[in-house]
């Protein structure tokens, strides 16, 4: 039996776990790369210009190479770089395990400190997701780790018991509690974000699929 499930294409942290992986990533002018870290960081900074099979193949590739990296702050930057990057269109499990698996390696060999007012530092939070969302095997004994992964939870919780109403384009009032009883995909986008506009017709083709079954996709663009 359909129940109402809201379901967020990304929470809000995650949103700014990419953010800040992506400001991490354009700070890189001011970093003083090694020999082995540099062609990293360019083929990082071009990932996204790839077409979806050659960039899974140099995901993948990425991530094995800053693995093998020795410790460095560089490292732990490199693989957060990554992460959040890998995430942007499907690219198979296997690719996301290994970028998975390098960013809790990195982490556990330079745990970072914890953010202002003693949050999880961000990295432990983008490792959370990981496994929250996409389901990815890793594991740490790190106290942020368990907290990461229970203020996801909290907030998932808090998602469920949502309410709004909001116009769509052709002026139609979309009142949320009236979809009591179907699967709701609520989809956060913007058009100058390449991912969202990627993910469109899949998103499309999800509707077309089981809309008779009650699902429904509400796009709030920004």
């Amino acid at each position: 039996m359909l129940r109402r499930t809201l379901i967020s294409r990304v929470s809000l942290a995650v949103t700014v776990l990419s953010l800040l992986a992506t400001l991490s990533l354009a700070a890189q002018d001011k970093v003083v790369f090694s020999d082995r870290e540099k062609p990293i960081a360019d083929q990082l900074k071009g990932i996204r210009s790839l077409d979806d099979a050659t960039r899974a193949r140099v995901t993948k590739d990425l991530a094995l190479q800053i693995r093998a990296l020795p410790v460095d702050p560089n490292k732990l930057m490199l693989a957060l770089g990554l992460a959040g990057r890998a995430t942007e269109g499907d690219f198979g499990r296997d690719t996301l395990q290994e970028v998975t698996t390098t960013l809790a390696s990195a982490i556990s060999e330079q745990p970072p400190a914890r953010g202002k007012n003693g949050e999880p530092n961000y990295a432990y939070d983008e490792l959370a997701s990981l496994v929250r969302y996409e389901h990815m095997q890793a594991s740490s004994n790190d106290a942020q780790f368990a907290e990461a992964m229970a203020k996801l939870e909290a907030a998932d919780a808090k998602r469920q018991k949502a309410d709004f109403t909001l116009n769509d384009l052709e002026g139609k009032s979309w009142h949320f509690r009236d979809l009591q009883g179907k699967v709701v995909l609520v989809n956060f986008w913007a058009t100058w974000c390449p991912p969202c506009r990627k993910e469109m017709p899949d998103l499309q083709a999800l509707y077309d699929k089981y809309k008779d079954q009650g699902f429904v996709v509400i796009s709030i663009s920004d």
